[in-house]
């Protein structure tokens, strides 16, 4: 269906969107591929190739990913709410071309970080941009089964990527065979983009002008922030609002950082943790690939169940739920300890993961909405940074372990900080509270 071509006019909801939505489900999953193609191998390649051992200096790649990712997702909205969604998507992919070529042909550890900025641009452009198309084809009413199953294909692809690229790894070599999944996946990606996905930002439209005709007392108005309803925010307004200001934006912004603190720190510390119980590379995969497996299908209860029973407290929940199974991670020293640690962290991010990107959602005005959620990844995915630096920082000094309770404590903290703090977002929850 094309928006403002004189065609139909555009309809809100995943069923009338079924095919664009699906579409653009199955380019997220591409985007995912492209991150869990060099999850396993890539700490592995940095002790056994390139020699390196210093934690820290490890972690450093996923620190320049998540920085320079966090930066694209502030211009991916930024850029999609200015010129539209297609553009953005499109240029994301054309920064994906170099990335495996240069995991594969790389002589040094300077050119593995330097295809990890590269990958953080295309992650943080390609992945917002799937997340605020999606919100704009399927209105206020489904947000959260929306952004499971975005998040789902995503993080499933990241799973099932990481699973087979070790072991191809372990088949062939880490170089260059696991690397070259990166180059289909590019290849097929700018294919669906450029072709078949059409533009989504006449559904923000469309869903502005109802919020317009809403009477200003209607029950959605009293539900929400009352921001919700102002369409006029600058963009220094929209920062301030989502990082410090409005209690639900702030609160799931700072969720988000602990949530991707988290995933930071596996990604860099976990393989090489799961190495000092002389596993195999094929069982440190599956340990790797269990926590964004169980991630990936939780998000497929989760998110409609966040429009159902509401945001607030099954992001609470999740939170804490992380933070247990961070604790079963530091005490584990086996693989079916750290196998029960990997999946209860993967249920608890399930949780928190499409759940704050509805409410994010609920909260935007549909004009500034892209903006919204670019400023809520920035924070969400300096996660990655803070993980991979403060986790190697703590490893280096007190050890692995160590580095795992660090992670405990952020976790508890963040979960309080929403019990107290985030209001419920949904407005249906929210009358009926």
């Amino acid at each position: 269906m094309r928006v403002g071509t004189g065609g139909p006019a555009p309809r809100l909801g995943l069923r009338a969107n079924a095919a664009q939505f699906t579409l653009l489900v199955a380019i997220n999953a591409l985007v995912g591929g492209m991150v869990g193609q060099q999850q396993t191998v890539l700490p592995l390649l940095a002790t056994e190739v390139f020699g390196l051992t210093g934690f820290t200096f490890i972690f450093v790649y996923v620190a320049a990913f998540g920085i320079t990712k966090a930066i694209a997702n502030y211009f991916a909205g930024t850029l999609s709410d200015r010129y539209g969604r297609k553009p953005v998507l499109l240029a994301g992919w054309m920064f994906a071309i170099p990335v495996p070529i240069m995991l594969i042909l790389a002589p040094d550890w300077s050119w593995i970080v330097l295809a990890n900025v590269l990958l953080g641009i295309n992650q943080g452009l390609t992945w917002s941009t799937t997340v605020v198309m999606k919100i704009d084809l399927v209105g206020p009413s489904q947000r959260g089964l929306a952004m499971g199953l975005n998040e789902a294909a995503g993080y499933g692809a990241v799973a099932v990527t990481s699973l087979f690229a070790g072991y191809l790894a372990a088949e062939y070599g880490l170089r260059p065979a696991p690397f070259l999944l990166g180059l289909a996946y590019t290849a097929l990606a700018i294919l669906l983009s450029g072709v078949f996905v059409r533009e989504t930002r006449g559904f923000a439209r469309l869903e502005a002008s109802r919020l317009a005709n809403a009477a200003v007392n209607t029950a959605e108005s009293n539900s929400a922030s009352p921001h919700r309803l102002n369409d006029t925010l600058t963009n220094r307004q929209i920062v301030a609002l989502t990082s410090l200001r409005e209690p639900a934006l702030a609160t799931a912004s700072h969720a988000g950082l602990v949530n991707n603190l988290n995933f930071g720190l596996s990604w860099g510390l976990f393989p090489l943790l799961f190495s000092t119980a002389d596993l195999t590379v094929q069982e440190i995969g599956l340990l790797f690939a269990l926590y964004p497996a169980v991630w990936c299908m939780g998000q497929l209860l989760t998110g409609a169940l966040s429009d159902r029973i509401g945001r607030k407290w099954l992001i609470a929940s999740g939170m804490a739920l992380q933070s247990g199974a961070l604790v079963i991670i530091a005490l584990g020293d086996s693989f079916s300890g750290w196998a029960t640690g990997a999946a209860l962290l993967g249920a608890g991010t399930a949780m928190v993961y499409p759940t704050l990107l509805a409410a994010v959602g609920d909260v935007a005005h549909p004009s500034w909405r892209g903006r919204a959620v670019g400023v809520y990844r920035v924070w969400r995915d300096l996660g990655y940074a803070a993980g991979a630096i403060l986790g190697g920082l703590v490893a280096d000094s007190l050890g692995l372990h160590a580095a795992v309770w660090f992670a405990v404590a952020i976790s508890a903290i963040a979960a309080l900080l929403v019990s107290f703090r985030m209001y419920e977002t949904h407005p249906a929850s929210a009358r009926q509270a």
